[in-house]
Formats: structure tokens, sequence, C-alpha cells
């Protein structure tokens, strides 16, 4: 008898783990099979698009270092637009501190990789994937555009665009190798499904909107 609630206390312990790797596991399946077809690694491949949205990151880590994703996707973005298969770029990162602006700091380095002005469009509202992608839609008015990221945020952005029926692709910026990118990647973990309860559950939108902005053709 005494087995028999000991199994049970253990199985109700486990049942909430079981269900939540379940949660992470469907999630990251789910995720990246929708992004498949719509990435792309090799410039030569990248289909022309009007604008490429560029998704922010911190431009350094703690110790005070230059952050690889940073330049990598800075990188990328200037590659695109170099190979002519985009026509600008909407750098989309935060800026809730007056201390901390991500568009300001990806468009000083885009400008010092000999990309023109007129070519970069800032969104400082882009707190989030979902607020940057849902916003180059709404205020920039695209509704297809390629990401600018590492693969497994592009197949999350790729993902959360799918199903605002924005027909989005993504370039994949270089990716870091471990042990730098460990605790990035366990964080997409969670950000998957995070997007899965943003997008099925709680029905979220982008934290601010505003006036549209219009590209020049």
């Amino acid at each position: 008898m005494k087995r028999r609630y000991f199994l049970r206390i253990v199985f109700f312990l486990l049942l909430p783990l079981l269900i939540f790797s379940a949660g992470l596991a469907v999630s990251d399946l789910i995720i990246t099979g929708t992004a498949k077809g719509f990435l792309y690694s090799r410039i030569e491949n990248v289909p022309f698009r009007k604008a490429g949205l560029l998704l922010g990151t911190s431009k350094y880590i703690k110790k005070g270092e230059l952050n690889p994703y940073f330049i990598y996707r800075m990188e990328a973005a200037a590659l695109l637009y170099r190979s002519g298969k985009i026509k600008y770029i909407i750098a989309s990162g935060d800026n809730r501190q007056k201390n901390y602006n991500e568009p300001e700091k990806m468009k000083k380095f885009l400008l010092e990789k000999g990309i023109p002005s007129s070519a970069i469009y800032l969104d400082y509202a882009g707190f989030r994937t979902l607020d940057s992608v849902v916003r180059c839609k709404r205020i920039f008015e695209q509704q297809s555009f390629t990401v600018i990221s590492q693969k497994f945020h592009n197949e999350r952005a790729v993902f959360i665009a799918r199903h605002f029926k924005i027909e989005a692709i993504g370039f994949n910026a270089r990716g870091v190798a471990p042990p730098a990118s460990f605790s990035t990647r366990t964080r997409e973990i969670f950000a998957r499904v995070k997007a899965f309860l943003d997008l099925y559950l709680t029905g979220k939108q982008p934290r601010f909107l505003g006036k549209k902005i219009k590209l020049p053709e």
C-alpha cells in the first residue's frame, strides 16, 4: 500500500515536468518545421526583398567585449545590401531606457560598414521578436521582407511572421560556437515555448504601434 502511494506521489510530482518537456519538444519541432524552406545561408540563393529586418541584440557582452551575435548580424545585413538583395535595412531593437539604444548602435556599425544613411531605418520599439516582426508590417508597411539574425532566431521570427500572414524569409547570419553560445541557445528553448503561448494563448500584440513610416520605392 505504501509503495502504491509513493508511486502516485512520484507520478504527480513528475507530471508537470513531463508536460513541460513535451511542450519544449513540440514547440521546437513546429517552429523549425514552419521555417523550413524560408531560410537561406548562402547569399547567392537569397531572393530579393525590398527591406531587411535586422533584429537587435546588445553590442557588448557582460565582460565588455563585443558581442559576436551583434557583429555577425551587422555583417550579414551589410552583405545583403551590398549584394543587391535588399534596398533598405530596418534596424529593430530595444530602446526602453535612455542609456540603452540598440537601433542607434546598429546604425553606427552599418555606417562604418559603408551602408548609406538613406538606406537605414530605425525601429526603436523592437522590444521583442514579435514586436519587431509585426511592426515591420504595420508600421513600415512591408508584407514581405528578409529577417536577419542567426538561424535559430530566424526560425522563430519566421514562425511568428507566418502566424500573422506575413511572407517573411530569413538570411542566416554566422552562428556562434559553444561555449559562448550556450546561454543564448538555452534562452531560445524557453523563448520558443513563450512564442507559442503568446500566439495561441494570450494573443500578444506589439507593445507600441504608432505612425506609419513609408519606405521609398
